[in-house]
């Protein structure tokens, strides 16, 4: 009973700071299950990948209905993630898990670098009489008091991030928020908030397609990812809407640092050094 209450307790932080940085639950679900209660890493990212599906699908859902997701921005560039995550998934399912544990050390490091650099996130544009084009899009921002106004561009560059971004979420069990959510911002010119609730929208897909091939082949536990996906679904969605009334940037920091630290924990796992 009590490692079911932990494995409910991990899903839960890692749903709500999944949700609220737009990153998806899987960089903080995965080490969280590895690193202290011992879970195999295939196992447990197949689970995340399924916990992944929840935290999408309840924590879009605040932001599908204030307008900030860009359904069919989203739409677009799922097409690419789809197919990143078939592949991602096949190939990890077949690596071993010290190279597993290896590159996901890796890829967290990465990221805790970029939410450490993400905090001053420039101001978005303001509503203006420019066309928006086809997948742009307006929307009322709280903490501005006014409407904003974008165009998406780059397209292009956008489905290439997204490809990428797919094989590492099948390859991880991590969403691809780290990846599509800075393209967005700095090289499509989505705002910062439209781009983490368009990421949140879109991790649920990606997430399913590489669970797909874990399922196949037998690396989805029920005994693990039944209580994380019901921790995780109710973390999203407290995520979700803390996310829409407070600034994240103080906690954007404090995430960079746990996440750094983590990953210092992965890389030395894969080689046989636990620090639990």
């Amino acid at each position: 009973m009590t490692h079911v209450i932990l494995l409910a307790a991990v899903g839960f932080v890692g749903g709500a700071f999944g949700s609220m940085v737009g990153l998806g639950g899987g960089l903080f679900i995965i080490p969280g299950l590895t690193l202290f209660l011992g879970v195999p890493i295939h196992n447990a990212i197949a689970a995340s990948l399924v916990a992944v599906v929840a935290t999408s699908t309840t924590g879009s859902i605040a932001y599908v209905r204030q307008a900030l997701a860009n359904v069919r921005l989203g739409v677009t560039m799922e097409t690419a993630l789809t197919l990143g995550a078939l592949s991602g998934g096949l190939v990890g399912a077949m690596l071993g898990k010290e190279v597993l544990s290896a590159v996901f050390g890796g890829v967290m490091v990465a990221v805790s670098v970029y939410m450490g650099l993400r905090r001053k996130a420039a101001p978005p544009s303001l509503a203006d009489g420019a066309g928006l084009g086809r997948l742009g899009a307006t929307y009322f921002d709280r903490n501005l008091d006014c409407e904003v106004r974008y165009q998406v561009k780059r397209l292009p560059l956008g489905l290439f991030a997204g490809l990428v971004a797919g094989n590492v979420s099948g390859l991880l069990g991590v969403g691809g928020g780290f990846l599509t959510v800075p393209t967005m911002r700095l090289g499509m010119g989505v705002p910062m908030r439209a781009a983490v609730s368009t990421s949140s929208l879109m991790l649920g897909v990606t997430a399913c397609a590489g669970a797909v091939v874990y399922f196949a082949r037998g690396m989805v536990d029920p005994v693990v990812a039944v209580p994380v996906v019901l921790g995780v679904t109710v973390g999203a969605y407290l995520g979700s809407r803390l996310a829409l009334k407070v600034r994240s940037s103080v906690l954007v920091s404090v995430l960079a640092v746990v996440l750094f630290a983590l990953s210092i924990q992965m890389i030395l796992a894969a080689v046989g050094i636990s620090l639990r």
